[in-house]
């Protein structure tokens, strides 16, 4: 069997995130804009929006998106699985957060964002924990004007906390690898 050349996955404990999250809303709050509320966009974006919360005391709705089919097999164009409901009266005139684990295509973001949109928010900001340093898909709506991202990473799959099977396994990986 051929060796693999792909790198080594990066790994974070929840304590890089938490701090990762952090530093994030110490930026937010910096910047002196304040969100109405917390749009976390699911799987990966629950956990960094409900760190967030911590920091910024502010209500979470959740979104579902895929882009894979029933099958696991990816597909060109991402689905809704869960959206908000009674979305125009949440979201209607509201300073939202979008939040998400990783900028990794754009794609995701950039079709959340356009569906948020339809439903005449005030404002629509971005947070995500990485943005992964490569040609982006896909392009924000000109109506984003505030990004904020925890790290800048090269193009390398990562492994979070809350998808290890074994913790402390993890850990000990996170606290021997590679990390930005």
């Amino acid at each position: 069997m051929a060796e693999s050349t792909d790198p080594a996955p990066y790994r974070f404990t929840y304590q890089d995130i938490h701090r990762t999250v952090r530093s994030i809303a110490e930026r937010i709050e910096a910047s002196l804009w304040s969100p109405d509320l917390i749009v976390a966009i699911g799987s990966g974006g629950f956990i960094p929006a409900r760190m967030l919360r911590t920091f910024l005391d502010r209500p979470i709705l959740a979104v579902g998106v895929s882009y894979y089919d029933d099958e696991d097999r990816p597909t060109d164009n991402p689905r809704t699985v869960q959206w908000i409901e009674e979305a125009e009266r949440k979201l209607g005139g509201k300073r939202i957060l979008l939040v998400d684990e990783v900028d990794d295509s754009r794609s995701t973001l950039a079709y959340c964002v356009r569906e948020l949109l339809r439903h005449a928010p005030a404002e629509v900001a971005v947070a995500v924990l990485h943005d992964k340093r490569k040609p982006k898909r896909e392009e924000l709506p000109p109506e984003v004007t505030r990004y904020w991202k925890g790290l800048e990473v090269e193009d390398r799959w990562i492994k979070y906390p809350w998808d290890a099977p074994d913790i402390d396994e993890h850990d000990a990986l996170a606290r021997g690898g590679d990390r930005p």
